[in-house]
């Protein structure tokens, strides 16, 4: 797929598994089953799913994923499986190598979306992409940096240490790349970037976790990771009325079967409209 002077390619990193009451909050197990099945320890399955973005020499990645950083006993708790595919491997099939990836737009510091900035190579943890820049922004940053108790499972220094070290980190508040727009919430965390790919026509929403999976488009259906759900909430409502009426393209980071998708409308519900496929 193409949007105005970047090709989007879309590169799963791997397989995963995060507990379905954190994932649908005050949502009852006998509803939210129906769209998304649990197994015996009650964990939904999903993918971490990064956007490639390229035009010419820049290739701009969004997110990396949980990174292959981890010890055993959180693989088997967070189902963590790359047995079908990985970051490099996706990269590859693509065309693509680590070396080549000019920028990186973290959507925001949670370790099942910036995992895969740093990797273990002979026990020393190293950027995964040596030419890039970083891009974070500046109040999610600030408070990976010095979590609540709430979130600060979510952080893990060691997908950023290095990169801090290395100077390859930039801070922002506002848009930083040509042809890219930031549509900034707060619901979920503090300051989650959104990147917004647009050519006057079509546009291209990248959805993180105010929208993890198609399951999520319905208003109050938040997780419990949200810092502020009302808050979630409310930007949804927003986002949701301008994807119908524009029809937009809303990207799913986290969906186990739909990488993208138009909304529609059902009573006053919202709902899938056309599933997209970004790339093969």
């Amino acid at each position: 797929m193409k949007i105005g002077q970047y090709d989007l390619y879309s590169i799963e990193t791997s397989e995963f598994s995060l507990d379905g009451g954190a994932m649908f909050g005050i949502i009852p197990k006998t509803l939210w089953k129906e769209k998304l099945s649990s197994d015996r320890l009650n964990r939904v399955d999903m993918v971490t799913r990064s956007l490639l973005l390229v035009n010419g020499d820049r290739k701009v990645l969004i997110d990396t994923g949980n990174g292959s950083k981890w010890a055993k006993k959180y693989l088997d708790m967070y189902n963590i499986d790359f047995s079908n595919y990985d970051i490099l491997s996706s990269l590859k099939k693509n065309g693509f190598e680590t070396d080549d990836i000019t920028d990186v737009i973290c959507t925001h510091m949670h370790f099942d979306h910036i995992g895969g900035n740093t990797f273990y190579h002979n026990d020393i943890i190293e950027p995964t992409f040596p030419n890039a820049t970083y891009w974070i922004s500046k109040d999610n940053w600030a408070l990976a940096n010095q979590p609540s108790v709430k979130d600060q499972g979510s952080f893990i220094s060691q997908d950023w240490e290095v990169l801090e070290k290395n100077n390859m980190i930039k801070l922002v508040d506002e848009k930083f790349l040509d042809g890219i727009d930031i549509y900034f919430t707060h619901g979920h965390t503090d300051g989650l970037m959104h990147p917004i790919i647009s050519d006057g026509n079509k546009k291209l929403f990248y959805g993180a976790d105010i929208f993890p999976t198609h399951a999520h488009l319905p208003i109050p259906w938040v997780m419990a990771y949200d810092l502020h759900p009302a808050k979630t909430m409310s930007e949804k409502s927003k986002l949701l009325k301008k994807m119908y009426e524009q029809e937009w393209i809303l990207f799913f980071e986290h969906d186990p079967f739909y990488q993208a998708c138009t909304i529609d409308m059902k009573g006053k519900c919202y709902c899938i409209k056309s599933v997209v496929e970004i790339s093969e």
